[in-house]
């Protein structure tokens, strides 16, 4: 897993706290995480993780028609994705929007929301981590939702003291707290991560099955984070050092697919990704991905699409305003 811990690292996660939401059943609110509740602590970052940490009682989670999650208090619930969810007291409620109860602190404090009809309380920090990666293959392999109860282990104590203080010091309007929050998240979405892909069996997924194989996983990790470079399967056996043949082999067996190929399949993703989502010249994406002209990625890109990059961007362009 030290590559998995490798591939987190090198998504360079920023972060903060935004919400004390404080609730009293039956209560049941829809939520996501905006880019605007994000620009207090970084610049809007492109792809957004939230979470949700339950200090007092519990909640059901519910991500579109997927079966609820129970999170009981001392457990943090997080969201890869940043989907659209509802957040309730009990199953069956309907949701108010989230937004519309928000408190807004003064002068920069925590923002508050007090809601519900009075009966069992539910206290429940909010937060994101977030980077600028226009595609990550990482966070597409997980699901919409990962429990992680954060008393588990030997520095449980350490995680709960942590959240308490940095809660109370933001209450207070102090500045330190949202990048000691943030630093814990990053830990506790690392160690999430870790836990779930451990779980997963070979079968599952083979991404998932290449990381639970020390050379494979590192391999993985090296191309993930210099997907730019000239790599040859010569070359990045011998990076692991390993034979070329044996490990062409070895990650065939493991991917599903040759490393090159992988490779290549990366860099149209992360591609055709910039090109959905951003104004960037092609030119710029195709050197982001590892292409030495915009003439050889329109070749390659076209025989991977069936149409140009310019075309295919028309095509598929998210609209921005």
């Amino acid at each position: 897993m030290d590559a998995l811990m490798d591939m987190l690292r090198a998504m360079r996660l920023t972060g903060g706290i935004f919400l004390d939401a404080q609730f009293s059943a039956p209560w049941c609110v829809s939520a996501k995480v905006a880019p605007e509740d994000c620009v207090p602590f970084t610049t809007e970052p492109r792809h957004i993780i939230a979470y949700h940490y339950v200090t007092e009682g519990r909640c059901l989670l519910t991500v579109g028609d997927q079966r609820p999650v129970e999170v009981e208090s001392g457990e943090i619930v997080v969201l890869p994705r940043n989907d659209h969810h509802v957040i309730a007291s009990a199953a069956s409620l309907r949701p108010v929007n989230a937004d519309h109860l928000i408190q807004e602190a003064p002068e920069g404090g925590l923002a508050k929301i007090v809601y519900g009809g009075g009966g069992e309380r539910t206290t429940i920090l909010c937060g994101f981590l977030g980077n600028d990666l226009p595609h990550n293959a990482l966070i597409t392999l997980l699901p919409s939702v990962l429990k992680l109860n954060a008393a588990d282990g030997a520095s449980g104590d350490w995680i709960k003291g942590t959240f308490q203080f940095a809660a109370r010091e933001l209450a207070a309007g102090q500045a330190n707290s949202p990048m000691i929050l943030a630093k814990l998240a990053e830990l506790l979405f690392m160690e999430a991560v870790r836990r779930y892909l451990a779980s997963q069996p070979p079968s599952a997924n083979a991404w998932a099955a290449g990381m639970q194989d020390p050379v494979i996983g590192r391999a993985l990790g090296i191309l993930h984070a210099q997907i730019a470079r000239r790599w040859t399967t010569e070359d990045l056996a011998r990076e692991l050092a390993v034979s070329r043949s044996a490990f062409a082999e070895r990650f065939t067996r493991a991917i599903g697919e040759p490393p090159m190929r992988y490779l290549a399949r990366q860099r149209f993703e992360q591609a055709s990704a910039q090109l959905k989502e951003t104004a960037n010249p092609i030119a710029w994406i195709a050197y982001e991905v590892g292409y030495e002209s915009e003439e050889a990625f329109n070749r390659a890109f076209k025989r991977e699409y069936g149409v140009p990059p310019a075309a295919w961007r028309r095509a598929n362009a998210v609209r921005r305003s």
